[in-house]
């Protein structure tokens, strides 16, 4: 049996922080001009030189001409040989593993570079089989019914002409202005929002332009009234977002919705009776009860797994790394122009501490259920991802095949994949702890 290249690396393993390996990894000068002359013989057969037929150019002049595409091809055969060494020890419990430090290959000469990786703490769960927990499940009252009942009469119902003033959860005709400056670029949204004719403006949240609601309940058609709307830091419209524009606006019409009888009511759902209709919204809220029971048992399961767990070290970077993207989150929520910008790079540091403590927090919970999952052999296989990504894909609007794509892009498939692991281990836990 051939030798593999992995055979070949020379591997040195050091500690360098808390769950953190070093790794030196050197590749003898015979066997990187062993491998490096594979490589420019497997590209002089394919490469076009001009004056020489495939294959038939001298080797000097394809090293010369193809050195970074040839470098480029080593390091790649040098890093995987060098990481199937790596995982070849299992004690190890690898959890990532990233270059630290890269050489330049030389022609002839050893080559050597540095890996880091970041391996699993040491985490005793106890008796983790034997959980048990007791999550009563809330009672489904006739109050609820009622209550559901009267929303599908409202939700279902049709707007008609009010007399009087407007009140709460009407629909405005309206004719408005805002005093707002529009670029010259402005999005068709963005022109609505300021000024429109006709348009329609209910009287509840979420509110068309912040500021309506209380400015416009009590108005009565014919009349003009005029408000200043402050607008949040957050807006989905950049360019208004923390503005204050003044409006005013003309009601030509108020119209206010009108609840359906029981029999409009059960003609519009096609239900048997109002009994039928009630027993249906019984089950769909019982329903919803268990799965809100099984949710907090399984809350409750972690707690006590966390707590038989105890003190363990969390790998700073894993920390590091979700505080990353909580600050990526908190940024996508605050940032909306220039300004804000600034602002939020003046006050990072506030920023990151206020998400450090949920960050440890996330990657113990992680690090916790990776231990259930290895220790109970809990794994995924294509199917179940496949599943995953094509519900993800529905509530994104995106295919399934792109969804993927993207995750594999941004290198976040692997971590996809742990948590369905974690979730079917919580799950596993879950079971077991409420039969």
């Amino acid at each position: 049996m051939a030798k593999k290249l992995s055979d070949s690396i020379v591997l040195e393993v050091k500690d360098s922080g808390v769950c953190t390996k070093e790794f030196a990894v050197k590749i003898e000068a015979g066997v990187a001009k062993s491998e490096q002359n594979k490589v420019v013989s497997y590209i002089a057969g394919v490469a076009s030189i001009p004056g020489f037929r495939p294959g038939k150019a001298p080797l000097g002049m394809v090293s010369k001409k193809y050195e970074a595409e040839i470098n480029e091809e080593l390091r790649n055969r040098f890093v995987g040989a060098a990481v199937e060494k790596i995982e070849e020890d299992k004690s190890l419990d690898l959890l990532s593993l990233r270059f630290k430090e890269f050489g330049n290959i030389k022609a002839g000469e050893e080559f050597s570079f540095t890996m880091e990786g970041v391996t699993a703490p040491a985490i005793d769960l106890g008796d983790y089989k034997n959980l048990k927990v007791d999550v009563p499940m809330d009672a489904v009252e006739e109050k609820a019914i009622d209550e559901r009942l009267d929303m599908y009469r409202a939700m279902y119902g049709t707007y008609a002409d009010a007399e009087g003033a407007a009140v709460a959860e009407d629909m405005l005709k309206v004719d408005y202005k805002g005093d707002f400056e529009l670029p010259e670029d402005a999005s068709a949204s963005l022109k609505r929002q300021i000024e429109a004719t006709d348009a329609f403006m209910w009287l509840n949240e979420p509110e068309n332009i912040p500021g309506c609601i209380k400015a416009l309940t009590g108005a009565e058609v014919g009349k003009e009234y005029a408000f200043t709307a402050e607008y949040p830091a957050d807006y989905r419209e950049a360019a208004l977002a923390g503005k204050s524009v003044n409006y005013t606006v003309k009601v030509s019409a108020i119209q206010r919705r009108k609840k359906l009888t029981d029999a409009e009511l059960i003609e519009r759902t096609g239900s048997k009776d109002i009994d039928a209709l009630r027993e249906n919204i019984r089950k769909g809220l019982e329903l919803d009860a268990k799965n809100q029971q099984r949710r907090n048992a399984s809350e409750a399961v972690f707690a006590k797994l966390d707590e038989q767990a105890g003190a363990f070290d969390l790998p700073e970077a894993l920390i590091e790394n979700e505080v990353q993207k909580l600050l990526q989150q908190k940024a996508r929520e605050i940032v909306k122009s220039d300004e804000d910008a600034e602002k939020f790079k003046a006050e990072l540091a506030d920023h990151r501490a206020a998400v450090e403590e949920e960050a440890k927090k996330m990657v113990r919970r992680s690090l916790i259920l990776r231990q259930v999952a290895k220790l109970e052999e809990i794994s995924l296989d294509d199917k179940e991802l496949d599943d995953q990504l094509t519900m993800m894909s529905r509530y994104y609007g995106c295919k399934p095949r792109e969804l993927r794509e993207m995750l594999e892009k941004s290198g976040s498939i692997d971590e996809l994949r742990m948590d369905i692991i974690n979730g079917k281990a919580l799950e596993k836990l879950t079971q077991a702890a409420i039969d």
